[in-house]
Order: C-alpha cells, then structure tokens, then sequence
C-alpha cells in the first residue's frame, strides 16, 4: 500500500494507521543513518516553519530546529510573549496568517483542543509538539529506541509507571496499540488513564494483537517487561501544590533496580526526561528541602545505568520529526 502523508497534520496518533506509523518510522531511520553518514538531505529546500510554543521545551524545540535546519528549511521560534495568539489575536486568525507565511506550523502548549483548531485553519500541515492530552512526536522516538535495542517492536511488553493519566502515558497506550506492543499502565487506581481512552486502545489492541492492561500491582505489572517508562510525576503547567500529594501517591511506583530486576534481564529503561534522578536541578532540590527525596520517578542507579537509553531517546526525536517534516511538506516525485 502506498502512504501519502503530504499536506495532512500530525495531530495525534489516533489519526494515524499503524501503516503509516511504520513508514515514518522506516523513514526515521533512513534519515538517522544519512545523518551519521553526513549525507546532506535537504529535502524541503525553501520551505519555511513556524514553532509556536506556549510551553518551553529542550528537546521538543532543538529537535524541530535541526530537523528543519537539516532539511533546508527556514525555522522561526515563537513563545508565549513573542506571539498575539489567544491574547490580542484568535486561534483562527494565528492560524490563517501563519499558514499564508509558513508551510507547516508546530504547536506546543495546552488543550489538544488548540493544536486541532490550528489545523482546521491554517490551510497547512500543523504538528503537535505536545498538548495536555497527547505527545505523538516522542512516541516515534520511543518506538524508534525500542526497535533499535530489540530489532523489533510487535509483541513486546512496554510498562508505563507513575501518572498513568499524563499525555504521555495516553500517548503510548496509543502507539501500542496501533503497533501490536503489549502495554501495561503500572499506577494507582485513581491515576489510570481515562476510561473512554482505554476501551477505545482495548479496540484497536484487539485488531493488531496486543493487550492493554492496567495494573496497581508493580511485580504483577512489570513482570517479563521489555520496556520500563516512567514520567515525571507532576507535569508541565500543573500546580506545584501538588508534588506532596503525587509524591506520597506515586513513590510506590518509583523505578529503582528492584523494579529492574523483576523485568526481563535485557530489558531498557526509558523517560521522555527531563527527569530528577538527583539533585543537580533547581526543582530537585526544592524537593529534598521539602520531603527529603533524593530521587523522584526513578533513581539515579537505573537512570546512568547500561539499561538506561534515554539519550538515545531523545536523540531520536529529530530523526522521527525529520520523518514527520519530509513526509507532510515533500513534492511528490521526491522520494529515497
């Protein structure tokens, strides 16, 4: 079957066939493997992107920046103060002007709502960066690593640990569903992803044969893991007021060399970081003044250990954004 990406959004996952999922993936890794070879690829040559970002970010914004850069395109950065939208100017009227300037439009901030009235607008491709409610751009990162260690992703076992209810945890349950990876949410009862989320990935899961479980039990949930994610437990734009509430919620939950070893000797560890593995950020150690923790979401042991591939990760999120920028914006005779 052929895939046909050009002029379309890159929203959510949910969007997306598992086919066309795979093929951004297939073009991630050509893309990686001309990169290390310093092949030049500069694809979308005089194309140009705008980045709206009401959340600040490191490896969401560095990322989108290289990868356009790589593919000869313009790239201009907005935050928050640099940009009229919602405050002098609509959504709408934001996506119209931005589409008659740019070729595609990233959006990173809030209510998946926003990015999706961007796409209705602005006439050209619209990318999420990161909403509340959904990550799509880490999860072909995350697949990305996964088949890089294993040679494969289809019926492995991914645990997701902590706030099973985080754009990322929903994001996952997604993208293994969609790709037949067996996902477990490994957290308490009341931070379980949303019930209508969930039957609609037990669907999907249904179709490509994996499984979606939800599970409170660590040993029970972590048992024969490929794959242990973990998140930080209070995300972006939430109330500091409560860390002490996730903290005493969420510690049983911690991914420690305990939890490593109930997992598949071979397993990897992966977070979409920033992570407070220490005390070497500002956040950590307000944390350790206040409750006395050293380490949060996961311990510094698993977090520098060989099991640990979450540079990897994060490298990885320019290539399958490279992926995602080529597939949308190229000419149709292109192609490698």
């Amino acid at each position: 079957m052929s895939i046909d990406l050009r002029g379309k959004s890159f929203l959510k996952l949910l969007d997306l066939s598992a086919e066309e999922i795979e093929y951004l993936l297939d073009l991630a890794e050509k893309f990686k493997k001309m990169k290390k070879e310093g092949r030049p690829h500069r694809y979308l040559e005089g194309k140009n992107l705008a980045l709206l970002f009401e959340k600040t970010s490191t490896r969401t914004r560095c990322s989108f920046e290289v990868a356009g850069y790589d593919l000869g395109m313009g790239v201009t950065y907005l935050d928050a103060a640099s940009s009229q939208m919602g405050h002098k100017e609509s959504i709408a009227d934001t996506a119209r002007v931005l589409g008659r300037l740019y070729d595609g439009i990233e959006y990173r901030g809030f209510g998946q709502d926003i990015v999706e009235e961007l796409s209705r607008y602005a006439g050209v491709p619209v990318y999420n960066g990161l909403t509340d409610e959904f990550h799509p751009t880490q999860m072909l990162a995350d697949v990305m690593t996964v088949k890089e260690n294993f040679g494969d992703y289809k019926g492995r076992k991914l645990v997701f640990m902590g706030d099973a209810r985080n754009n990322v945890a929903n994001s996952l349950m997604v993208v293994c569903a969609k790709l037949g990876i067996n996902f477990t949410a490994c957290a308490p009862k009341e931070n379980f992803p949303g019930e209508k989320l969930v039957e609609t990935c037990k669907k999907i899961a249904e179709e490509s044969g994996s499984v979606i479980t939800l599970e409170s039990d660590v040993e029970m949930a972590v048992k024969d893991a490929d794959v242990i994610y973990t998140d930080i437990w209070v995300s972006m734009g939430e109330a500091k007021e409560l860390w002490a509430k996730r903290i005493e919620l969420l510690s049983p939950y911690q991914v420690n060399e305990k939890v490593m070893s109930m997992a598949k000797e071979d397993a990897i560890f992966l977070h979409c970081l920033p992570s407070f593995h220490d005390l070497k950020t500002t956040v950590g150690k307000q944390i350790y003044e206040q409750f006395g923790l050293k380490e949060m979401e996961v311990t510094d042991e698993v977090f520098e250990s060989k099991r640990s591939k979450v540079f990897d990760e994060a490298e990885n999120r320019m290539h399958t954004i490279k992926a995602v920028l080529y597939a949308t914006l190229k000419k149709e005779e292109d192609e490698f």
